[in-house]
């Protein structure tokens, strides 16, 4: 994971990873955010400045207007919270709102990547 606060330790991490590089969005717990303000395209240059491992952002994304400007310029979006707070709304019901969801994301994450 690579947090706003990472930026002199980019290179160490970035060595020693697999898979993907977890980019947090935002400082604090995850949950959604209304706004993400952190410089998300200058901290993913600087990942790609010293590694070809795919880079992700999670943390407060939640809406797609987020998801597809959030994919313009990472490799992946991560997105948890909402989903938990799909469930704790509707349940065992909440498969189909998931499931619409998901959808709307995914979408967005395609018009990006257009």
């Amino acid at each position: 994971m690579i947090a706003p606060t990472s930026c002199g330790r980019i290179w160490k991490i970035a060595r020693t990873s697999g898979g993907f590089l977890y980019i947090v969005s935002s400082l604090g717990v995850t949950g959604t955010r209304a706004e993400i303000t952190t410089d998300l395209s200058e901290i993913i240059r600087h990942v790609r400045s010293v590694t070809d491992t795919p880079a992700a952002v999670g943390f407060g994304i939640n809406t797609p207007v987020q998801a597809e400007t959030v994919a313009r310029i990472a490799d992946g979006v991560i997105v948890g919270s909402a989903i938990v707070d799909i469930i704790a709304e509707h349940g065992a019901e909440a498969g189909p709102y998931i499931y619409d969801y998901v959808k709307m994301m995914k979408e967005a994450v395609e018009k990006a990547k257009e």
